[in-house]
């Protein structure tokens, strides 16, 4: 037994018609003139209205320039804008990308160093403004994580940021605000919330918590998936999404997550290939290469999505499941291959070496990898 700490957002709301809840809470928290941060499809999809239309006219100010994967000048543009608009509140509505944005905004509006130097765990001085955050996807789990990603175009690498005071005051989580959410964000994102689960359950710092959490994420997940991403109008499986995305989030910003992650990172910072499909692709290749260290761990998984492991083996479950992994990315339309997206089989080897520099991730990982392994990998899923 090993001492687990258990880290959220300060409060969760959760459920149909949750977003209603949004006037309260900000006059809860002493809120008078948030600051709505969000990204173009959801300012044009129509779902923002929902959280608008709690506000009072002129007590708010909207920033729907958040790009995918931002990098570090998109927070030091957003804070440029906010900082003589008296704002005394955020609240984040979208993905990881607007939320993890939203995150960072909120411990820089009053910080006069290079964000760059926030980088890594525990570098976060102070929080002085509320943060709410609100969800359209299903998804990152950002909303009640203490880890905020940023590109940084310089190394070419996504980097994260851990501190206590990245976790937001409220999360409302429902599932009405990912009805809006393309059929294409909704396969990323969903697998981006299975590899959360998944990694959780396999991480070295899983605790009983952390399991609990990370098996019902997958067995909500794993058939809600296909259901939501072939009808997004689908309200039963967006909920199950929305609520097992959740539980994903708080199982790994718990556990953490591990290679799957660590190896997805140089795509993203070097090519700019989102988080949910860099996860996707990377996924099957990593389980294949971590069940060696955690075969009976990987049967609970395959127990989890319900699939038909009695009368197998171990190593037959473990296939079993494999497969399955791989026919669920099929399924939502995740490209197979690393060559899908243009990245040159060249720059392999330099991969490998960003990513075994992600230590802070990999260090949760079941099994060991060095850099020569983690080279097989990605030529695998090449």
């Amino acid at each position: 037994m090993q001492i687990a700490y258990f880290k959220s957002a300060k409060k969760l709301i959760t459920g149909n018609g949750a977003v209603n809840t949004l006037r309260d809470e900000l006059s809860r928290l002493g809120v008078t003139k948030p600051a709505v941060i969000t990204d173009k499809g959801v300012s044009q999809s129509g779902g923002l209205s929902l959280v608008t239309n709690q506000l009072q006219a002129g007590s708010f100010v909207v920033y729907d320039d958040i790009p995918p994967e931002p990098e570090i000048s998109v927070i030091e543009k957003c804070v440029a804008e906010l900082r003589d608009k008296d704002v005394d509140g955020i609240i984040a509505v979208g993905g990881g990308s607007a939320i993890d944005s939203a995150k960072v905004l909120a411990v820089t509006m009053g910080h006069e160093g290079k964000i760059s130097a926030l980088f890594g765990e525990d570098n976060v001085a102070s929080r002085d403004i509320p943060l709410i955050a609100i969800p359209t996807t299903a998804g990152t789990g950002s909303e009640v994580t203490n880890i905020a990603i940023l590109s940084d175009p310089e190394d070419q690498l996504k980097k994260g940021i851990v501190s206590e005071y990245l976790l937001p005051d409220v999360a409302i989580v429902s599932a009405e605000m990912t009805v809006s959410c393309p059929a294409g964000v909704t396969a990323a994102s969903g697998i981006d919330a299975l590899v959360h689960a998944i990694e959780a359950y396999l991480s070295v710092n899983a605790s009983a918590i952390t399991d609990a959490l990370a098996l019902k994420a997958i067995t909500l997940l794993y058939p809600a998936l296909p259901k939501a991403f072939a009808n997004g109008s689908d309200l039963a499986a967006r909920n199950d999404m929305a609520t097992g995305s959740l539980l994903a989030g708080l199982a790994f910003g718990n556990a953490g997550v591990g290679a799957v992650h660590a190896l997805a990172y140089p795509l993203g910072g070097r090519y700019h290939l989102s988080h949910g499909m860099s996860n996707a692709v990377m996924l099957p290749h990593v389980m294949k290469a971590n069940a060696v260290a955690c075969q009976e761990r990987i049967v609970d998984i395959g127990n989890a999505m319900q699939l038909q492991t009695q009368g197998l083996s171990t190593s037959g479950s473990v296939a079993l499941v494999l497969d399955a992994i791989v026919k669920i990315c099929r399924d939502v339309e995740i490209p197979a291959t690393l060559r899908h997206f243009g990245i040159p089989e060249e720059d392999i080897p330099a991969l490998a070496v960003d990513a075994s520099n992600v230590t802070r991730l990999l260090r949760n990982n079941p099994r060991t990898l060095t850099v020569d392994d983690i080279e097989t990998i990605y030529r695998q899923a090449f």
